[in-house]
């Protein structure tokens, strides 16, 4: 499915809130309690995960798992399909993070094909969709794949707002203090590009992130990575004089972008920003774009909030328009 307009994010939440009786699938699990139990469905459209913070859920394991263990932490629901491809972006993002968690909010998935009265329950129009639910209601809600930082602002904001009201969050937040850290399993798709990386297999590493990337669009770790890469090959390939170069000749694109390349590899990273900004305000058509995209690329090389890259951002859009 398409990624939804934020807008309906927010309308569903607003829509969810005291909204939605989750007692309405109780007769229903009671009924399914004294029949043979139905085998679990998988999670995220993959294997059943192990561990106490991510499980499957069923119609007739909805009032246990859910309602009643949402009255000591927040149970956060993941509506899922086996055919959504962003459902196989965003799950994988929810189970390693609800694994560091460490219990201080569990995370409960619902294949909506064979559990469709949960996803009528919530008023499901597109998944992934996920569900906040504490103290037994739904508190808050989001639809789409959205890039990890923001899932974990938005989980971060539930258990600020509760962890005064559910004592659970508290008592997992206490444990997990004395405990080993959360150890997340070493993904090999990472680990073969980060190898090739080491032996200097510039093109191998690229390829391998790439790969990631058309999998897991919003892989924020691959695609960090990914920029690194190309930029170390362009730096290591770079011609020492090359600043010198550009500044003779103002004109040639390539010698501002190498010089670019080189001063950022030099930790000089105004300088090489503000080179590229005024090579945009010096060039049209085909050239700014590359340039625009080149300085781009080097924005990915810094967190977001950096603030060189938000006063370059601005000098950028001041050069662009």
């Amino acid at each position: 499915m398409t990624r939804p307009n934020p807008r309906q994010s927010a309308a569903l939440s607003a829509a969810l809130s005291g909204a939605v009786d989750l007692s309405g699938l109780k007769a229903k699990a009671d009924a399914a309690s004294r029949q043979p139990a139905p085998s679990a469905a998988p999670a995220g459209g993959g294997e059943q995960p192990a561990g106490d913070f991510v499980f499957a859920v069923t119609e007739a394991s909805f009032q246990t798992d859910v309602v009643e263990r949402s009255m000591q932490v927040p149970v956060v629901v993941d509506l899922w399909a086996e055919w959504c491809g962003p459902c196989k972006q965003l799950s994988p993002v929810l189970e390693r993070l609800a694994q560091a968690a460490g219990g201080a909010w569990v995370l409960a998935t619902v294949d909506v094909d064979a559990n469709p009265r949960i996803a009528q329950l919530f008023g499901v129009q597109s998944i992934p969709t996920i569900v906040a639910i504490a103290g037994g209601q739904p508190i808050d809600a989001f639809a789409g794949a959205l890039p990890e930082p923001e899932i974990r602002k938005w989980l971060d904001s539930l258990l600020d707002a509760l962890r005064d009201k559910l004592p659970g969050i508290r008592l997992a937040e206490q444990g997990a203090a004395g405990a080993e850290p959360y150890e997340e399993p070493e993904d090999p798709r990472f680990t073969a590009a980060e190898d090739a990386f080491e032996r200097g297999d510039y093109a191998a590493a690229e390829a391998a992130y790439q790969e990631i990337l058309d999998a897991e669009p919003a892989n924020a770790d691959a695609k960090a990575a990914l920029a690194q890469v190309r930029f170390t090959a362009r730096a290591e390939a770079a011609d020492p004089s090359s600043v010198a170069v550009a500044d003779s000749d103002p004109d040639n694109v390539d010698a501002q972008l190498t010089a670019a390349d080189a001063q950022i590899a030099a930790n000089q990273v105004e300088a090489a920003f503000t080179r590229l900004v005024d090579t945009v305000r010096r060039t049209f058509g085909d050239d700014r774009n590359r340039v625009r995209q080149h300085l781009v690329g080097l924005f990915e090389l810094f967190p977001t909030d950096d603030p060189r890259v938000a006063a370059a951002r601005r000098n950028l859009a001041s050069a662009l328009f």
